[in-house]
């Protein structure tokens, strides 16, 4: 796995051996970042990376120059893998939560520009996760949530639902923050 943009573009990062998520594909980040960079200013935006794992989607923004970001995740070796490459990589504007994403999501006061999920694609209650995120409050006026997922699910009838795109596997939609 490797950065694909930004400060340390090209750096590889390699998580723990017992690492056990599924990180996204440098393929997928990389569409997933050229949508982006049409965007937004990286350099003045805040980043949720819920269900984070490696922390890839972390180290690309705080890569690019984010002025905060935030990694929740619940695994403790995940956390460990995360701080280590944080240190190596001496990522002053990263900062790691180990919690359940659904306890952060009810106790976070924290608004932020963009907020990115990439849950297991087993889990239960994923197709949950837009309302749980837009009922928490945490997305700025002109923010959005990205959520990655299996090809099988699509979100297009949700309410909040504006884009989709798909790389390979991986599948991303877009919802706006704000209920309409």
């Amino acid at each position: 796995m490797r950065i694909i943009g930004g400060r340390y573009k090209g750096r590889r990062i390699n998580p723990p051996a017992n690492f056990k998520a599924r990180p996204t594909t440098d393929f997928a980040r990389e569409g997933l970042f050229n949508i982006l960079n049409n965007r937004v200013d990286f350099e003045s935006i805040s980043i949720l990376d819920l269900f984070s794992g490696t922390g890839s989607i972390s180290y690309e923004f705080a890569s690019r120059g984010a002025l905060a970001v935030h990694l929740v995740e619940k695994d403790m070796n995940h956390i460990s893998g995360i701080k280590k490459i944080l240190t190596e990589l001496n990522l002053q504007n990263v900062r790691p939560i180990h919690i359940d994403v659904r306890a952060y999501l009810k106790t976070c006061s924290v608004k932020y520009d963009i907020i990115f999920a990439d849950p297991p694609y087993e889990l239960k209650w994923l197709e949950e996760l837009p309302d749980l995120v837009s009922q928490a409050d945490i997305i700025k006026n002109e923010g959005f949530f990205i959520l990655e997922h299996p090809r099988d699910l699509s979100f297009s009838g949700h309410k909040l639902f504006f884009e989709h795109r798909n790389y390979g596997g991986v599948n991303f939609s877009f919802f706006h923050g704000l209920c309409t």
